[in-house]
């Protein structure tokens, strides 16, 4: 199974310690109330399968299909586009149908798979929305074409073993990007991360930031499938400091490091050789 354009995607916001100040965008969220200090500030939506005048004017954009396996398309207009190394879950959603029968309701996310990906991000101070720096058309995004299969999403389950680590080339010049991150990093995962975001499929309100993902999954005609990419890892120095340009090459590699070293890894980025065994995204950038 490939990613669809039936499928929805959405996005977890600030699922990483630390991600969001480095990004400069922790001020975007300073009106969003969460329960505890280290849950994620909301949810996002990056492709919505629908038409596009089937959605809200400000919110047409994202019935463009923005996922690339192997290129990113450079804005107009914009000049501190970064790398956002992150792992994606591949779910099926559940819905159970409300009283009035128009309206559904999420009841489950079920994982199947996980893949490298890049949610790549134009750096807009002034975005009214989150998404409005996420989708700028076709090839925005990313999504390694090797997806690994999950034999649960639960403690003790094999994506557990699994690390996230991300470069950058330009030229001669190679460069580790994010910080090797270890899956199980994230604050939220496993089965309280499902449940959060169902919450927020379900309740999230149109409000600074945020989208409301119900109304957007009834437009949609409430899609079987979903892409959820779960959070940025940190930034190196570099990675911190330096945007893409075009000609650029972009790399995320979801590896297990009871397999492989990061100097492994690196060396394998250096080449843009990887083994079956991992989940690898290089995009150009063009």
């Amino acid at each position: 199974m490939n990613f669809s354009k039936d499928f929805i995607g959405l996005g977890v916001a600030g699922n990483f310690a630390g991600h969001l100040e480095q990004a400069g965008e922790a001020a975007d969220f300073l009106k969003v109330k969460t329960e505890e200090a280290k849950q994620p500030k909301a949810i996002f939506p990056f492709y919505v399968p629908a038409k596009a005048e089937d959605l809200a004017e400000n919110e047409a954009f994202l019935a463009t299909y923005p996922v690339s396996n192997d290129s990113l398309n450079f804005p107009q207009n914009a000049d501190n586009l970064q790398i956002e190394p992150e792992i994606a879950l591949i779910c099926e959603i559940q819905y159970e149908a409300q009283n009035d029968e128009t309206n559904q309701k999420v009841t489950a996310l079920l994982p199947t798979h996980f893949a490298a990906y890049n949610d790549c991000s134009i750096r807009r101070p002034n975005a009214r929305k989150i998404c409005e720096k996420k989708n700028w058309g076709a090839n925005s995004k990313g999504l390694s074409a090797n997806w690994i299969a999950l034999d649960r999403f639960e403690a003790g389950g094999n994506i557990d073993d699994y690390r996230i680590a991300c470069f950058h080339q330009r030229g001669d010049q190679f460069n580790e990007y994010g910080i090797d991150s270890l899956a199980v990093g994230y604050s939220y995962f496993h089965q309280k991360l499902l449940a959060w975001i169902v919450d927020k499929m379900n309740t999230q309100p149109d409000l600074d930031p945020m989208n409301n993902i119900a109304n957007l999954l009834k437009q949609a005609n409430y899609p079987r499938h979903a892409i959820i990419s779960i959070g940025a890892t940190r930034y190196t120095e570099f990675g911190e400091r330096n945007f893409l340009q075009p000609g650029d090459t972009s790399i995320v590699a979801v590896y297990n490091g009871t397999q492989f070293n990061a100097e492994q890894i690196a060396q394998m980025a250096r080449q843009t050789q990887f083994p079956a065994e991992v989940s690898a995204l290089v995009q150009k950038v063009k």
